[in-house]
């Protein structure tokens, strides 16, 4: 298998186990308040330890600082607004858990985080390293 192959698979791996302990083991109650407000600390914090894991894990795989940094704000913006709008959505329709649309919306988010690091990992390998 060549290289980058073998990069990607590794960044796409320790990617998944960040986002899984990012997004449902570390969010604290200030994370998961006011999903609906477009300005809102928590969902900031919730970001930024997205993007510090990240970076952690590009830097790791051998990315450049610049690069990482980059990357890693990137990701900040892009997981703020996803949340955003998953949140925004899911209260005006006023849907929870019990509801199907919740998990629709739950999964569109989910895939979107997704598709963001599939974007990253393919800069990571065409750009970064």
């Amino acid at each position: 298998m060549d290289t980058a192959l073998n990069t990607a698979l590794l960044v796409l791996i320790l990617l998944q186990g960040k986002h899984m302990f990012a997004d449902f083991f570390l969010q604290t109650p200030r994370m998961l308040s006011g999903r609906s407000i477009y300005v809102h600390l928590g969902r900031a914090e919730h970001a930024a330890l997205h993007a510090i894991l990240s970076f952690l894990v590009l830097k790791l795989c051998g990315g450049s600082l610049v690069f990482c940094v980059v990357l890693c704000v990137v990701e900040w913006a892009a997981h703020y607004h996803i949340d955003w709008i998953k949140g925004r959505y899911s209260e005006r329709k006023k849907h929870d858990p019990t509801d199907a649309a919740y998990w629709r919306a739950f999964g569109l988010d989910q895939l979107m985080h997704q598709l963001t690091y599939v974007a990253m990992i393919w800069a990571l390998v065409r750009y970064g390293i």
